[in-house]
């Protein structure tokens, strides 16, 4: 088996010149690449306490539904606002060039309860902030997150210092 370092497809000036563009399809789309980092996602939470895992979509559901699944946790999606048929909580958040509006169901999560994180990537740390605070709403906490890719450069892991940050590959780029 290729370490995953070799899975992930690097694509140089997109999606501008300067720009390396680190792409987690090629992950996906090969049987050992796809097992590996979800094993390698979930080992790095295994002494981790928490209750429920919670994705944004849609790479977030991609890995935390078998993290959710292999540890008997329970799964909260986090989707674009208008996407989810129940009564909802909602943040908006700025993004690079606008702002987006995300939600979760309001009966997704108990108060009290402890939240792990998962997506595919970080790199600001905006959406991951803004789902901080949809829990908050809801009255549970966000003890940890963990992504297969930290793009250090973005300096997102700066906005989630109050909760463990975990990521499997790490570049000092952006």
């Amino acid at each position: 088996m290729k370490n995953i370092e070799e899975y992930i497809r690097s694509i140089p000036d997109f999606p501008e010149k300067g720009i390396i563009f680190r792409d987690v399809t090629t992950v996906l789309q090969d049987a050992d690449g796809l097992h590996l980092a979800v094993d390698l996602m979930q080992d790095k939470v295994k002494d981790l306490d928490f209750d429920v895992v919670v994705g944004p979509e849609s790479r977030g559901f991609i890995f935390g539904t078998p993290i959710a699944y292999n540890l008997r946790k329970p799964f909260v999606p986090v989707r674009k606002k208008g996407k989810l048929p129940c009564e909802t909580v909602e943040v908006s958040y700025d993004l690079e060039y606008g702002s987006a509006t995300i939600e979760m169901h309001k009966d997704s999560i108990k108060p009290g309860q402890k939240i792990l994180i998962v997506d595919d990537l970080i790199a600001t740390g905006g959406t991951i902030e803004a789902i901080i605070k949809l829990v908050k709403q809801l009255g549970a906490e966000v003890v940890g997150a963990v992504f297969l890719v930290e793009l250090k450069g973005l300096n997102g892991r700066e906005k989630l210092k109050d909760i463990e940050v975990h990521s499997v590959i790490a570049y000092d780029g952006k």
